[in-house]
């Protein structure tokens, strides 16, 4: 009879058909029989964590402390690992485990002597944070895919500048360390994904990236996915929810370095493309298919303010026999914030409303903040329950003296997100609304010195967009019938398995923004987050006076109660609404005083209609595309460089 320890080591050889076949069998054994899939070694006080999720992807963790290096993956990761087909082995040359893919080596530990000369005066005074550990990945046939060429953890300090963290920390919560890590990078890679950027650019090769939620930032908002796509044949998803710098190309390497954190902890996927996003769906979770309303035209301003304007907008699509499936309301149909009602005055029956508009074949999706005020009805509930994000003695965290729109729910505590859930059902569902708009969930108050449920706000910076979507799509799918949407400012691992489509958010109406929308969406959608949108037009207020650089192509002269004195925003308009055609979503927004296609001129409205009528034509073809990404995890708005990849001269193509 075969022993445990014997059969663990037989599955890990992939004999028998382990693999594709058996997989499930294999892993369920490997779990019953308590085999290992992780090969845990010290180098001096490091502990490294070897871990393989299949044959192409392995993660990587090294820690001071041995408890945090050998933990459970971070907030968005649900594979678990699988060691089916890995051989270990030892030697003078160090450690080593294999895949029919990959080959991780970590080198033996170095061997120091005593420091002489100048080497000897430098360490009377300098010192890095942690030993070194040589790790290196390299394809099975032994060509290099990537290094680890350094590391670090470091606790907060004045030399490093993050001193100012320690105060981020409850005496009662783990020791902060900023951690980080250096990997090769060779001359000719190139570099996409990591979430929004709005800064214009596609490669991220020779620049500097902020990995952050921040609605501030100088180019608009940005979001994080730390999840890096390269050339070279292999993908990086760094596991740290904090706010990270991450730096490409310079001296060679690749950098990430996270603010807090216990441990270094990044996956590995070898591999195309193909094999990439394959990988990314593996350790996050699908794409679900949304419902097909949601490729439509979605109809959105900021803000349609009553019951009877909004059916005018709809009697107005139909009598033109105009295509378009969605409609939306904004904020501000509320009496107060946090009151999730609507009021009555503007609103008087939302229910006959939604049963109108179904019969008209609309769906409608309305905005749901997730802050509360003192006044209104549930307040008092939350805090109770200490269901806010809150300061280190409880209060709840708020924007006062500027922003007086109350705290945000904390959705990170699961009692609170099924709550929200089910106050979410009550409120609106029960009215017919079909899908929802979960807006600021950054969260618009930035965590860093506040607390969360699952800990320190500055610790877990970035993942409250997973639990904030997961809330509405756990009680969608839960309790009602059709396929669940959910429109999301931001994003994290794993966001995308929440049936949310993106947005690149309050954006200026600008030809230069519209640019700069090109590269930001393909970057966002390499994240592994295929479905995104802007707002077509730009949200923000055109501005009171504007030069157009060109004479206008179309005449703006009987759309000026909608443009005012912006010549040549007709254009721009018709431009935005062009490029949003292809976009994976569509769906036109803005603070205009109307936002319809025959809101922007007589010349630009044909030329609008002709472009929304094409986005149905399309329909079978992008429908088809959802369920490509649903499959393969792949973004279906695609940069050249992903179907392009031998060629050199796309790798940078950012417009197009």
């Amino acid at each position: 009879m075969i022993s445990g320890r014997a059969f663990c080591k037989f599955l890990r050889s992939g004999h028998a058909g382990v693999g594709h076949a058996v997989v499930g069998l294999g892993l369920f054994v490997l779990v019953a029989l308590g085999c290992s899939a992780q090969q845990v070694l010290h180098r001096k006080n490091v502990t490294v964590l070897v871990e393989p999720y299949a044959p192409n992807i392995v993660r990587i963790s090294l820690s001071l402390s041995p408890e945090d290096a050998v933990a459970a993956p971070g907030y968005g990761i649900t594979a678990r690992a699988f060691a089916a087909g890995w051989t270990e082995s030892s030697g003078p040359g160090g450690d080593e485990i294999h895949s029919s893919v990959l080959t991780v080596s970590v080198a033996p530990q170095r061997q120091e002597g005593a420091s002489t000369g100048t080497q000897s005066d430098i360490a009377r005074f300098f010192n890095g944070s942690v030993p070194w550990v040589g790790l290196r990945i390299t394809l099975a046939d032994g060509n290099p895919l990537v290094d680890m060429q350094g590391w670090s953890m470091a606790v907060p300090n004045y030399k490093d500048g993050t001193a100012g963290l320690s105060y981020d920390r409850r005496p009662s919560d783990p020791a902060f360390y900023t951690v980080g890590a250096n990997f090769s990078a060779a001359d000719d890679e190139h570099d996409y994904g990591m979430g929004q950027n709005q800064e214009g650019y596609l490669d991220h090769r020779g620049r500097v990236l902020h990995c952050e939620h921040n609605y501030n930032a100088p180019g608009g908002q940005s979001i994080c996915v730390p999840f890096l796509v390269t050339n070279k044949g292999y993908g990086l998803v760094w596991d740290n929810p904090s706010r990270t710098t991450a730096s490409f190309g310079f001296n060679g390497q690749n950098t990430f370095s996270s603010e807090v954190g216990r441990r270094v902890s990044f996956f590995v996927i070898a591999g195309n493309y193909e094999a990439i996003y394959r990988g990314y769906r593996l350790l996050t979770g699908d794409t679900p298919i949304p419902l097909k309303s949601a490729f439509g035209y979605i109809q959105s301003k900021q803000r349609y303010t009553s019951q009877s304007e909004l059916m005018d907008v709809a009697r107005g699509y139909r009598e033109r026999h105009l295509p378009i499936d969605d409609l939306v309301i904004d904020w501000f149909h509320y009496t107060k914030m946090g009151e999730m009602d609507m009021d009555p005055a503007k609103w008087p029956d939302p229910v006959a409303m939604n049963r109108d508009l179904h019969a008209m074949h609309f769906h409608t999706i309305i905005s749901v903040w997730p802050r509360f005020v003192p006044e209104d009805r549930y307040y008092a509930k939350l805090l109770e329950n200490g269901w806010f994000i809150h300061l280190a003695n409880g209060t709840p965290t708020n924007g006062l003296p500027y922003d007086r729109a109350g705290a945000d729910i904390d959705t990170t505590n699961p009692d609170a997100a099924k709550w929200y859930w089910d106050i979410v059902r009550e409120n609106y569902v029960t009215k017919g609304f079909d899908a929802f708009w979960a807006d600021e969930t950054e969260p618009d108050l930035p965590p860093n010195g506040s607390y969360l449920h699952v800990g320190p706000g500055t610790q877990y910076f970035n993942v409250y967009p997973l639990f904030h979507t997961a809330a509405f799509y756990n009680g969608m799918r839960r309790d009602l019938k059709e396929r669940a949407v959910i429109l999301a400012r931001d994003s994290y691992l794993g966001a995308q398995h929440n049936g949310a489509i993106f947005w690149s958010s309050d954006i200026s109406p600008s030809w230069d923004v519209l640019k700069r929308q090109v590269p930001t969406g393909l970057n966002f959608v390499a994240s592994g987050m295929p479905y995104w949108s802007t707002d077509i037009g730009g949200w923000q207020y055109l501005p009171g006076s504007h030069k157009p650089t060109h004479s206008p192509l179309l005449d703006p002269s009987d759309a000026r109660d909608n443009i005012g004195g912006y010549d040549d925003y007709p254009e721009l308009y018709t431009r935005w609404f062009q490029y949003g055609v292809f976009q994976p979503n569509f769906r036109s927004h803005g603070s205009r005083p109307h936002n319809e296609v025959w809101s922007y001129g007589k010349q630009a409205e044909p030329i609008l209609e002709k472009y929304l009528r094409l986005r149905y034509e399309l329909m079978p073809y992008i429908y088809s595309l959802g369920y490509m990404a649903n499959q393969t995890g792949a973004p279906f708005m695609r940069g050249l460089f992903l179907d392009f990849d031998k060629d050199r001269e796309v790798a940078q193509i950012g417009d197009e």
